[in-house]
């Protein structure tokens, strides 16, 4: 049984997911949603369960990454260090920054939350690296521009 928590957080992961795969295959908006809907969400692979994702959730944020990405790559350029702009950043983290950034700017949850929600994501891409510490501090940086109140 998957609690609603459980289900936003999955679909955060997929978001940042669909978001990598469109940028690499170049497909639609609609195509990788429908994708993941259909065939990732509470599917078995390899004998693992996915996570059953909050379809709703993982819709908006597709859809406001992409709708807002021009806003959202410009916070995000803003946040990270003058020589790396985010087309020069990991595709992984660039998806992950425009999944974040759209719940940052359009979203209703709390940044505290959104943040810790994405470095975990980050943690579950890169366990070994510094990327969950570098993620912590860009999405800090983008939640206090977007949300300024809530500091």
């Amino acid at each position: 049984m998957t609690d609603k928590r459980q289900m936003k957080s999955a679909a955060r992961l997929y978001a940042v997911q669909a978001l990598f795969q469109m940028e690499a295959s170049d497909q639609t908006i609609e195509r990788v949603q429908q994708e993941f809907e259909d065939h990732r969400f509470g599917e078995v692979y390899e004998g693992d369960e996915m996570a059953e994702g909050d379809p709703e959730l993982f819709r908006k944020l597709v859809g406001d990454a992409v709708n807002y990405q021009s806003l959202i790559d410009q916070m995000t350029d803003r946040a990270l260090v003058a020589k790396w702009p985010i087309h020069r950043i990991d595709p992984t983290l660039r998806a992950l920054f425009r999944a974040a950034g759209a719940e940052l700017t359009q979203g209703k949850a709390p940044p505290k939350v959104v943040i810790v929600e994405y470095v975990d994501i980050a943690k579950a891409f890169f366990p070994e690296g510094r990327e969950p510490k570098f993620v912590n501090a860009v999405l800090d940086h983008m939640a206090r521009e977007a949300k300024p109140e809530a500091f």
